[in-house]
């Protein structure tokens, strides 16, 4: 497949993260919230797509979401600072001896978690992998909504190219009305001709209107997928150019397979989230060992065997805590028992996922082939027909065929024509989606 200048090729592990971001920031660059070319072709719009799509920007998000979540667990492994203070005053008649009736504290202390049972390691892996999840379902998405924009700006352009066949049958018939006049004018034939060619004229009317309507819904849909927003838009609406012509691919099954194995991000996704839980395992077992961490202070506190106020005395403290739950009634064995049967589902999603995509890539390949098959079908017919109309038309003009055999051989060309559009459609279609079935990103 021909690679559009547009979009990269995305090879998804660890080590790409940071270049998966980057890529969609190039890709984006260049787009302002509102501009948008005057003309959409399909490069264009999946660009603007990039940027302005919802699914994608709420993909984005995501990623963000997780890395609030790094830096909130790496919290746990930093040193933590706090200053506590207090003040109060009691009631004198509670007050007995020396003690003063006021008292005040303030303390500023620091601890540091120094062992965790590998319950706050394990933390961080689980939620490293989960962000490289919503990296792997930022680019699910993206092929996802490629794959939309595709179809929308295709329906687009079958919608704009049915709309000129209907038009085409329109002037044919309107040339077979001129031409039954003419005719009957010079009463070489009855007035049955013309009506009847009026009445074919009126009845190609109803389809033109439909198609006109068809294209308007296809552009509305082009840009809700592309996210453009055409009432808060200032400007020119664009316009969408491009034609159905394709050049054939060819395809393979075994090399397309193993393709489709290796790239699918819905797979890449899975096999991530397989490790994430089983990180979370790890994080159950912490609990089976203990906590221990250290702390160290200053303190100042009021004297509280004398009256003054600004009497006080300080002083350091140091010390290590910790805490470990020998028997909790099983719960930690209940979130360990959780915790694997987590990792046991992710790996039937993923078995499952695996059929699925073999599965769609069969039918993607089958489908290329039937519609490469209808193309060819389909533009000899046209040329049949048109030589088809060319014969009937003479036969009649030299009087050895009937109007309802030009009439009849003209909706047999408009047929053809609508065929070749709708083949060629069918052909795009089925080489978009076999690109999202073997994971292509571009």
């Amino acid at each position: 497949m021909t690679a559009n200048p547009a979009y990269h090729r995305i090879a998804m592990n660890s080590r790409f993260s940071k270049g998966i971001l980057l890529l969609f920031g190039c890709l984006c660059a260049g787009h302002g919230a509102d501009s948008i070319p005057a003309t959409l072709d399909l490069s264009s719009a999946t660009a603007y797509a990039l940027e302005h799509n919802y699914a994608i920007r709420m993909a984005k998000e995501r990623i963000r979401e997780q890395e609030g979540m790094i830096v909130e667990v790496k919290a746990s492994v930093l040193p933590n600072a706090s200053i506590q203070s207090s003040y109060s005053r009691t009631d004198e008649s509670l007050v007995s001896g020396p003690n003063s009736d006021q008292n005040w504290s303030v303390a500023l202390q620091v601890s540091q978690l120094i062992y965790s049972g590998g319950g706050v390691s394990a933390t961080l892996d689980a939620q490293r992998l989960t962000r490289e999840a919503s990296l792997l379902d930022l680019r699910a998405t993206v092929d996802q909504v490629l794959a939309q924009v595709r179809g929308a700006y295709y329906d687009v352009i079958l919608a704009r190219n049915r709309i000129a066949v209907q038009e085409q049958n329109v002037r044919l018939l309107e040339e077979q009305l001129a031409n039954a006049q003419s005719r009957f004018d010079a009463q070489s034939v009855s007035r049955f001709d013309v009506l009847r060619a009026e009445v074919e004229l009126a009845n190609a009317q109803p389809p033109l209107i439909r198609s006109r309507n068809a294209h308007r819904i296809a552009v509305d849909e082009l840009f809700r997928v592309i996210g453009f927003n055409r009432s808060d838009y200032v400007g020119v609406i664009p316009q969408v150019a491009g034609d159905l012509d394709f050049t054939p691919v060819e395809a393979e099954l075994e090399s397309a397979l193993s393709q489709a194995l290796q790239n699918r991000p819905e797979l890449l996704y899975l096999d991530v989230m397989r490790k994430a839980r089983e990180a979370g395992v790890r994080i159950a077992r912490s609990n089976y060992l203990p906590n221990l961490s250290v702390f160290g202070g200053y303190e100042w506190v009021k004297d509280g065997m004398s009256d003054r106020v600004a009497d006080s005395n300080d002083g350091w403290r140091v010390g290590i805590q910790s805490s470990w739950a020998i028997f909790d009634g099983r719960a930690t064995e209940g979130r360990v028992i959780q915790a694997r049967s987590q990792v046991r589902q992710v790996e039937l999603q993923l078995a499952d996922q695996r059929v699925a995509v073999e599965l769609e890539v069969r039918r993607a390949i089958s489908s290329l082939q039937e519609a490469l098959e209808l193309t060819e079908s389909a533009g000899k017919v046209v040329d049949q027909a048109e030589e088809a109309l060319r014969l009937a038309d003479a036969r009649y003009n030299a009087g050895s065929a009937t109007q309802l055999d030009v009439l009849q051989t003209r909706v047999a060309l408009t047929q053809a024509r609508t065929n070749q559009h709708e083949a060629n459609y069918s052909y795009l279609m089925a080489e978009s989606a076999l690109r999202k079935a073997l994971g292509e990103t571009r």
